[in-house]
């Protein structure tokens, strides 16, 4: 019963924390860490959650979460007898741990062959360009920017694109595109799409996947001033806003109109960095929350 309420609280602490992290300024401070924060948040809240259920349903055998189900799995008989709420309690954990499931495999399904489809379209509508090497070009007069992640990963920009913005312009987008690439921001935004799935009504949910996606923005626009100007990637950014962006196609990672003022703001006018005691404090957390939830559910208190 000890296991069971523990869980229950750390999930209710994930959902309230993730709930106050929404409005939480300094994560544009620090995107990277402010992913991983979000990260151990969904992955505690999960575990938590269906851990809770199933802690309370294998109470009759004595133990934890995995040994109790590992023992009724072998159909071996209970300490003590069964009642409703504990079999209520093991349908519903075990309905849970398996919707949750599906959707991420689902998601992570969907996007693949999304990619396969738009790869196969690309070798036939799109073409080479020396002056962008190793970039796809679509024949498209809208502004358009986006990658197509995976093993075989490929940067695509229009020739709408191409003329709006200059050389230097160009290269900052590119950069930034790669950096989506080299640091699989696609897998980073893969749970919370299926969580998206799984809570469709849950504002928290809504508001923490709007909330990633902005991160992993800035996070590619950090790696990407590194190797260009800052201003040229803001103005890239204004142009792309101001002539309206394509629509980045399903499953990729592409320049798009939302937040454009925000993360110009942050490339211009950049905020102080965190003070390393707050970082150590916030990868302490995330530690603590990532390790909680598997120990509650080996181990019974």
């Amino acid at each position: 019963m000890i296991t069971a309420a523990a869980l229950a609280a750390l999930a209710t602490a994930c959902a309230v924390g993730s709930w106050r992290f929404t409005t939480a300024r300094w994560t544009s401070r620090a995107p990277r860490l402010a992913i991983i924060v979000w990260q151990s948040l969904g992955v505690s809240w999960g575990l938590a959650t269906t851990g809770a259920m199933l802690a309370y349903a294998v109470q009759p055998y004595g133990e934890g979460v995995l040994p109790g189900l590992y023992a009724f799995a072998r159909g071996e008989a209970p300490q003590e007898a069964w009642d409703p709420l504990h079999v209520l309690a093991l349908i519903a954990g075990l309905t849970a741990l398996t919707v949750l499931i599906a959707v991420l495999l689902t998601a992570g399904a969907q996007a693949l062959r999304a990619r396969r489809r738009h790869r196969m379209l690309l070798a036939l509508i799109s073409h080479d360009d020396p002056g962008v090497p190793g970039v796809r070009v679509l024949a498209h007069p809208g502004a358009a920017a986006y990658c197509v992640p995976g093993l075989r990963s490929q940067v695509v920009v229009s020739e709408g694109a191409l003329k709006l913005l200059s050389e230097d312009e160009m290269a900052a987008v590119l950069a930034h595109e790669a950096a989506h690439v080299r640091e699989r921001h696609d897998l980073v935004l893969l749970p919370f799409a299926a969580l998206r799935r799984a809570l469709p009504w849950s504002k928290v949910v809504a508001d923490a996947q709007a909330q990633v996606e902005l991160l992993i923005e800035m996070a590619a626009d950090d790696r990407a001033r590194r190797y260009c100007s800052p201003r040229r990637l803001a103005t890239a950014l204004l142009r792309f806003g101001t002539a309206g962006a394509m629509p980045t196609p399903h499953g990729m990672l592409g320049v798009h109109a939302k937040h454009v003022m925000a993360r110009v703001d942050r490339l211009i006018k950049p905020g102080p960095e965190l003070a390393a005691p707050v970082r150590y404090g916030y990868i302490a957390l995330s530690v603590t929350l990532v390790t909680s939830a598997p120990l509650l559910w080996v181990f019974q208190l």
